[in-house]
């Protein structure tokens, strides 16, 4: 749980239908509705700007960066010879 003081209200209008199922998944889960709300919505939110991360490189950093992409994968001892085996869900 987080321990920042909490200064911003939100305030929504629900579809009824939507309103039991978030309470009831609130209720199912033993946290109060505004935490469960505020935990699941900071949790899709997280998601979804996890992929429109912008970083910055200099030129040196980026051709650092294309260096290592551009390698040939490692092939972990072993691994070769795992997936030459047949697979035990077959």
């Amino acid at each position: 749980m987080r321990a920042h003081t909490r200064d911003s209200r939100w305030n929504l209008r629900v579809a009824p239908d939507d309103d039991i199922v978030v309470r009831r998944a609130a209720d199912e889960s033993d946290r109060e509705l505004s935490e469960f709300v505020r935990s699941a919505a900071v949790l899709e939110a997280e998601r979804i700007l996890a992929d429109r991360t912008v970083f910055t490189l200099d030129e040196a950093q980026w051709d650092r960066l294309v260096e290592v992409l551009d390698r040939p994968p490692r092939v972990p001892a072993g691994l070769e010879e795992l997936f030459s085996q047949p697979s035990v869900f077959e």
